[in-house]
């Protein structure tokens, strides 16, 4: 059975790789400030310019900063954009900095006075990463989108679903996060890697059709060699084989399967009792996948979920509990490994990927930029108390 333990303290290690770098984000929603929080793992200083809130909603605006995980390690800055004294703030932060993030539509930036022309000339050496739908040019770069419009112009959702089916929407991990977020995380910092061997400030176009086109790229491996059909359901890797699937359990909860290769797929029909079925006998002759499918579905159907996840563990057979998210914390695999962490009582995943040989700090001590705010950064930025209190007196800041 699955064991519930109480969550660890601490993290597996992340060395601060990026530790001297810093980071301005502007606030968004979904994959920038994502790749942020990414950037803020790793060490990056991740400065958050926020809309300006008013003083009666502080405390609500800070409680959600605390729980929200997109916000972990970062410091943020309440500010009036519009405000004919903001753009000296925002210039001086941008001096200060080697990576700009933003997540509007094309040219909103530059209505606001903040587009990379601007940018560039305060600081030539910037990086400015833009993160869209559709990407900064295009018959649809200024309209409306979201995940599911950028993956389904991709050709990505049309592989994700049943045969006979609809396609089905993989929420929204495709799109803004595996092709946008990362996608933007990686041109950021492949940028800054050549602005640091001597090159210029450069501006990252990353958009989301092309970020999750190219996640596909094995797909289109497979089409080039004639080895994948434009239909759902009917390939290896869909849902087609019936050794790569899902298949529901006595107590209607589910197990995945993956016996790719042959030794995996020989221990899988071994332990389900089925070496004597004459369907299991060649895994890869597909006229005896929909035979195959049967016998797996009725022998999953007699024992519970986690009884097979029990006489799976230690064997080498692809065969793993389909958890929630709130039973994926307590597998004892993530356990043992810190793959979760509790901030201000908020479970989440922990920051990945990991750095081998490296220090597991604790939790006050990973997240402690949080605790940065107004004044701290402005007097980081060199500014005077009294020019602190002008500021806020004037609305710039909150």
């Amino acid at each position: 059975m699955l064991k519930v333990v109480t969550l660890a303290k601490q993290w597996g290690g992340m060395d601060k790789v990026l530790d001297g770098v810093k980071v301005l984000e502007f606030v968004g929603i979904g994959p920038c400030p994502f790749a942020g929080m990414m950037l803020a793992d790793m060490g990056a200083q991740v400065v958050r310019l926020d809309r300006l809130h008013s003083s009666g909603n502080y405390k609500a605006s800070w409680e959600s900063t605390k729980s929200d995980p997109f916000l972990r390690g970062k410091e943020t800055l309440e500010i009036d954009l519009k405000h004919p004294k903001a753009k000296e703030l925002v210039a001086a932060l941008i001096e200060e900095s080697e990576i700009l993030i933003e997540g509007f539509r094309p040219l909103v930036m530059e209505r606001l006075g903040y587009g990379p022309k601007w940018a560039l000339d305060v600081n030539p050496a910037l990086v400015y990463g833009r993160m869209t739908g559709w990407g900064q040019s295009g018959p649809f770069s200024l309209r409306a989108g979201h995940d599911i419009n950028y993956i389904s112009i991709s050709g990505v959702l049309s592989t994700v679903g049943e045969k006979n089916g609809k396609p089905v929407v993989p929420i929204n991990y495709v799109g803004d996060f595996g092709g946008g977020a990362m996608m933007l995380v990686t041109g950021v910092l492949g940028a800054l890697h050549a602005v640091q061997r001597g090159g210029r400030g450069r501006v990252v176009d990353a958009s989301m059709v092309e970020g999750s086109s190219l996640l596909a790229t094995m797909v289109h491996s497979f089409r080039a060699r004639s080895q994948w059909e434009d239909e759902r359901g009917v390939n290896l890797l869909d849902g087609g084989a019936p050794f790569y699937g899902t298949y529901r359990c006595k107590d209607g909860r589910y197990v995945s399967v993956g016996a790719l290769e042959p030794q995996f797929f020989s221990v899988l029909v071994e332990t389900l009792s089925l070496t004597d079925n004459a369907a299991c006998a060649s895994q890869y002759d597909t006229s005896t996948w929909s035979a195959m499918a049967r016998a797996f579905e009725v022998a999953f159907l007699k024992r519970d979920r986690d009884e097979w996840a029990e006489i799976f563990f230690d064997k080498d057979a692809c065969v793993t509990p389909v958890l929630t998210l709130e039973e994926a914390p307590h597998h004892p695999h993530n356990l043992q490994r810190d793959s979760f962490i509790s901030l201000h009582g908020v479970v989440q995943p922990a920051p990945a990927p990991r750095f081998v040989d490296c220090e597991i700090p604790k939790e006050e001590e990973a997240f402690e930029a949080l605790r940065g705010g107004t004044n701290e950064i402005l007097e980081r930025l060199g500014y005077s108390k009294d020019e602190i209190s002008e500021f806020l007196d004037s609305q710039v800041v909150s």
